[in-house]
């Protein structure tokens, strides 16, 4: 590869990037409708057609900001659970964890389980960074519960702590009681 071609193999790869950071700026400022492929290509200052070179439309730009923020949630998850001391413990740090990601990042957690992608979760052919953040809590899951059903169990802790993330954000649910429900939650799975 030559030097030019190099450069502009970086130079895509940098406007691709600040296609997504510059989507999740905006979605976290104004929530996603406010995110407009008219709206950032005035804010990167790049024409329309040059965004749609990237990307195919807003779900695919939504669907490169989900797969990012699987990334980050499984790290997030990952580092929690293993400062914990035991299995128990570590279900407990994912459950809060879960809960933070979510409180925190709010755009991002919408893009992640509430807006049209073009990644099936579920699937083999998903991205890895969806099988990684399922994976973050499985594995907590397992090592707290044993390995029987893991992945019908690790999708209904996944449920209920997406739930619990649902009802208390639309106000259904009184924050107030999160911890007793997550100590709730963790006691109905974990068995060691």
């Amino acid at each position: 590869m030559s030097a030019s071609s190099a450069r502009r193999e970086r130079q895509r790869a940098e406007r691709h990037q600040l296609i997504i950071d510059t989507a999740r700026e905006l979605a976290e400022a104004d929530g996603w409708d406010a995110v407009t492929t008219r709206r950032l290509a005035e804010r990167i200052e790049y024409s329309q057609p040059v965004l749609y070179s990237h990307f195919a439309g807003k779900d695919a730009i939504v669907g490169a900001v989900a797969l990012e923020g699987c990334t980050e949630f499984a790290r997030l998850v990952r580092e929690r659970a293993a400062a914990a001391p035991d299995g128990r413990s570590a279900l407990s740090a994912v459950a809060g964890a879960y809960l933070d990601f979510a409180a925190d990042r709010p755009a991002l957690y919408e893009a992640m389980f509430h807006l049209a992608t073009d990644y099936p979760f579920a699937d083999p052919a998903s991205p890895p960074p969806l099988h990684e953040a399922f994976a973050s809590l499985r594995d907590p899951l397992e090592a707290a519960t044993g390995p029987d059903d893991l992945g019908l169990r690790t999708e209904l802790f996944w449920s209920a702590l997406h739930g619990v993330v649902t009802l208390t954000r639309s106000g259904r649910l009184p924050p107030e009681a999160q911890g007793e429900r997550l100590r709730l939650l963790v006691s109905h799975f974990a068995t060691h």
